[in-house]
């Protein structure tokens, strides 16, 4: 059968059907859409309910009302509000490939979306500065690491985005030199960001590659303090009253390592492969098919389903904090005062 075919026989399926210029909706089979509603619906639901947990554990037990702690409270609730706000619209375009909901909302679902992604960026961004003093001067940590100090990284955090998400979609900076282009797939029921070449490399830039290059030139140098910490160790004479000392001390080490490593894989595994494609995507005329460009958009989102994973199940505080809550023991009197670490710690 040729396409003409199989034109006359498929009827073609509007977004809407009684409106003028309503764009073409892409019909899935039956088990794409469910397997699709599926993942997205748990991804949701996960990145909800671990944001969460981490926002009621931080803020209702006092013994975790630390700078650092004040730091992921905020990137949890970043992740959190992308779950709430962003992720549900997103789904249902992704399956249903039509915006349902109105070209102001369309503008409004945009700038969150850049807004709450690049915050949630920023945020991992300022947990590995503060896990470079923690690791690499750890004497000085409590002095460098304030809540002044957390206050104006938060500053950052939110404002930046802020200004670069509403400014940049409202201006219509982004599609300045793409205006063919943007008239030609205009249509009811479409709701994509457009990005000219200017743009898909600066916004890749101040979102992506800026926070993730000093994260990474960071975890690059906790490594190699970690390293040469690990072999000042080997290096002391084995006695029986330094073995005591150094074997938890050689072990700590190397799970904050291991955790470092974690962090930054999932970091760059989730949100290389999309800025790569806005960059590249208007050098090719804008002909990335729209479905990879959401099952990478989608992997991004990933990252802040995995964000209180990495950051809360690394921390025995956090298991005995959910244990807590879901076994309702934070409804008792006096519970925000209960110890969350062992006697030693």
């Amino acid at each position: 059968m040729n396409s003409s075919d199989f034109w006359k026989q498929t009827e073609v399926q509007y977004c809407f059907d009684f409106v003028n210029n309503s764009c073409p909706k892409h019909v899935r089979p039956a088990i794409s859409v469910w397997v699709m509603y599926m993942v997205m619906i748990g991804a949701i639901v996960m990145t909800m309910l671990g944001n969460f947990v981490v926002i009621i554990s931080i803020s209702h037990f006092k013994q975790l009302h630390s700078p650092t702690n004040f730091l992921i409270l905020s990137m949890a609730t970043t992740d959190f509000l992308l779950s709430c706000v962003v992720m549900p619209f997103s789904m249902i375009r992704s399956i249903e490939t039509c915006w349902y909901f109105g070209r102001l909302f369309c503008r409004i679902h945009s700038c969150c979306d850049i807004m709450l992604c690049t915050t949630s960026i920023f945020h991992l961004c300022f947990v590995s500065v503060d896990r470079y003093y923690a690791v690499c001067d750890p004497l000085h940590y409590i002095t460098k690491i304030t809540i002044p100090v957390i206050q104006i990284f938060l500053f950052i955090s939110w404002a930046i985005p802020i200004f670069f998400a509403f400014g940049l979609v409202f201006s219509e900076l982004n599609v300045i030199g793409a205006e063919e282009f943007v008239a030609v797939i205009d249509c009811e029921g479409l709701c994509v960001l457009i990005f000219n070449k200017l743009w898909g490399v600066l916004a890749s830039f101040i979102a992506f590659f800026l926070p993730g290059t000093v994260m990474v030139g960071i975890y690059i140098h906790i490594f190699s303090v970690a390293r040469k910490h690990a072999q000042q160790i080997d290096t002391l004479p084995n006695l029986k009253g330094s073995q005591v000392k150094i074997k938890p001390s050689s072990k700590k080490e190397s799970k904050a390592t291991k955790t470092l490593s974690i962090v930054m894989g999932v970091f760059v595994l989730c949100w290389l492969p999309f800025f790569v494609i806005t960059i590249i995507d208007p050098f090719i005329n804008f002909t990335t098919p729209e479905d990879l460009y959401n099952a990478f958009l989608w992997l991004g989102y990933f990252n802040s389903t995995f964000n209180p994973i990495i950051y809360g199940m690394f921390y025995p505080w956090f298991r005995k904090a959910l244990k807590m809550i879901v076994t309702g023991m934070i409804f008792h009197p006096d519970s925000s005062t209960l110890s969350l670490f062992p006697a030693h710690g």
